[in-house]
């Protein structure tokens, strides 16, 4: 089976803040705009990404079969257990024993984990196949240094 590898970092039970500041305006992916020397607060990473810290936990992917969805090699997947997945969600799920992340897809006759990059086969799920999805992917974060 082709998958990412997960590596657990742990779960986000008492977080503490750090908060930044936050630009008032948005940035440009364009062209340039005038810059503006003053903020609209602060930003806390924590509070901006994790919903319900409980039931949150984050996982370091390895693996390339995520790329097209913005889940690269070395990001951190924010994975919350306490969501019901949904067709389409993201989800970080158990295989046969074996952790995966993977684009949920239900329809009335099949149940798959499709990858986000066209190097990869859809996994479909079987009548013998030992599954379990452990939670939905709401945010990823990754450095490009």
């Amino acid at each position: 089976m082709q998958k990412n590898e997960l590596e657990i970092i742990g779960l986000k039970e008492d977080l503490s803040s750090v908060e930044l500041p936050l630009m008032r305006s948005e940035l440009s992916a364009g062209f340039p705009s005038p810059a503006e020397e003053y903020t609209e607060g602060k930003l806390d990473l924590n509070e901006y990404l994790i919903e319900r810290p409980a039931a949150t936990f984050c996982v370091r992917i390895t693996g390339d079969s995520m790329k097209d969805a913005g889940i690269l090699e070395g990001s951190i997947a924010i994975v919350d257990r306490s969501l019901e997945a949904k067709n389409k969600d993201i989800v970080v799920a158990v295989l046969n024993g074996e952790l995966t992340i993977k684009r949920l897809h239900t329809s009335e006759e099949q149940c798959s984990l499709l990858p986000e990059n066209e190097d990869y086969p859809p996994i479909h799920i079987g009548e013998g196949d030992s599954f379990s999805i452990w939670g939905v992917v709401t945010g990823v974060v990754h450095r490009f240094k």
